[in-house]
């Protein structure tokens, strides 16, 4: 269903207003239960993972690409102007799509469920949307069977997280944590042995831990790292180890998300899943 807008300010493309703005987007989508899919090929990821399509919008250029995937959702056509004027910056991959959100599974679901989930990640308030983004592929390139998000953990869904992971929050199953406080407890009753990432180099070397059937690994937010209590709380603390030049530079931690990609390497070594 195509139809053909020219001025940004139509309030058919409320959807897709003011992408700059990240708290207006972030109690917007929430509101209306929506999330931007930006670019064909997430696009098509979404909607395969069964994402019901809100509408669309695109220029002329990017309608016969899209055609196939788009059913008979509502596409709205704009110049490449209107696009740019519409979205506050220029959407190189030239589409974006509204879709509807679905419930997250509780976190037990996650933990639990099929197949057998061995080896997750477990995120502790990471703010930093295109962080969360590149994480979420990095698990899922290396094989990580699910993600579970501390409650004040930034959104998978929103737009930079959902571009920067290439549609792969799509593709790895993912929960919210009910509470921050009592999390962990909860996931030790499920089985799991809980590893905290920590740059302390006094920590052990993360491929020399032995690791048990069920394993979590922690990260913590970009600067502070994980906070104190989870810290405290995990079973074991590990580390990557930086080499002594590198320390003695004054470079003792890599990025989170640097650290997150070889972090998940090591995790999966000794999982029995093939």
């Amino acid at each position: 269903m195509l139809e053909y807008v020219t001025d940004a300010a139509d309030p058919r493309l409320a959807d897709y207003t003011r992408l700059r703005d990240v708290e207006l987007r972030k109690s917007l989508e929430a509101e209306r239960g929506l999330f931007l899919a930006e670019g064909e090929k997430v696009i098509r990821r979404a909607i395969a993972a069964g994402y019901p399509v809100r509408s669309v919008l695109t220029t002329r250029r990017w309608l016969e690409p899209l055609a196939d995937a788009l059913g008979d959702a509502v596409v709205y056509v704009v110049s490449d102007e209107t696009m740019s004027g519409i979205a506050g910056f220029q959407v190189h991959r030239g589409a974006l799509a509204s879709m509807e959100r679905r419930p997250l599974p509780p976190m037990e679901a996650v933990l639990t469920g099929t197949p057998d989930p061995r080896r997750v990640l477990v995120l502790e308030d990471l703010v930093d949307h295109s962080n969360v983004g590149a994480i979420f592929r990095c698990a899922a390139a290396l094989g990580v069977d699910g993600i579970v998000l501390s409650p004040r953990c930034a959104d998978p869904l929103y737009r930079r997280a959902v571009k920067v992971s290439m549609g792969a929050v799509f593709s790895i199953p993912y929960a919210r944590m009910d509470s921050w406080y009592d999390g962990l407890s909860r996931m030790r009753e499920l089985g799991y042995q809980t590893l905290a990432l920590t740059p302390d180099q006094t920590a052990a070397p993360i491929d020399t831990v032995k690791m048990g059937d069920r394993v979590a690994l922690l990260l913590g937010a970009e600067g502070d790292g994980l906070s104190s209590r989870w810290l405290k709380e995990a079973d074991e603390a590990v580390c990557i180890p930086m080499s002594a030049t590198a320390l003695d530079a004054g470079v003792d931690s890599l990025n989170v998300v640097a650290a997150a990609a070889i972090a998940c390497h090591g995790l999966m070594r000794s999982s029995t899943r093939s």
